[in-house]
């Protein structure tokens, strides 16, 4: 039983690193390049809430970290800026797990929304300190509003593809941890 639990949790990480591999070449695609086209969500960062919000201990850090480097490397960003970011907001959402898994779907909807915009402005702030250019604002605005009202989409897929759920209160894992 304990084996059949360790495999799940590394099939589910499998599976984060399988969808994490086709958003990244979706991503690296010309698809809609034009200029003054409206920017995409950003479905990486709402399939890593998603899972952090659902089952904090299918994505650990190094992980989260790996993917998200190697984001910014392909995505010739700063190396590790928006990395430590979302490292910080996954963290920050992995400490209120208890409180997060009494919550209704709204409220998670809108603590996700907040710690979107956080990363928007923190992100901003950051490139601004350094005197580094950056996109229009609009243009990043419109990217987060777009990841914000894509999130529920993500955490229905992950619910319907992944049967990935938040654990209930009380549930236990088979070494008789609480989730």
């Amino acid at each position: 039983m304990v084996d059949a639990l360790r495999s799940s949790v590394w099939l589910y990480r499998l599976a984060f690193l399988g969808l994490a591999a086709l958003f990244l070449f979706l991503k690296l695609l010309p698809l809609g390049s034009l200029a003054g086209d409206w920017p995409g969500p950003d479905i990486l960062l709402c399939l890593i809430f998603a899972w952090v919000v659902r089952r904090p201990d299918f994505l650990p850090v190094p992980l989260i970290a790996a993917v998200l480097l190697l984001d910014d490397l392909l995505l010739m960003r700063p190396p590790g800026l928006w990395t430590a970011l979302v490292i910080l907001a996954t963290e920050f959402i992995r400490s209120r797990a208890a409180l997060t898994r009494e919550l209704g779907f709204v409220t998670e909807w809108l603590l996700v929304a907040g710690m979107m915009v956080a990363l928007l402005i923190s992100y901003r702030l950051a490139f601004a300190f350094a005197f580094l250019p950056q996109p229009g604002f609009g243009f990043a605005l419109m990217q987060t509003l777009w990841s914000i009202l894509c999130y529920p989409l993500v955490v229905a897929a992950s619910r319907l593809a992944f049967d990935l759920r938040k654990p209930a209160t009380g549930e236990v894992d088979a070494y008789g941890r609480r989730l």
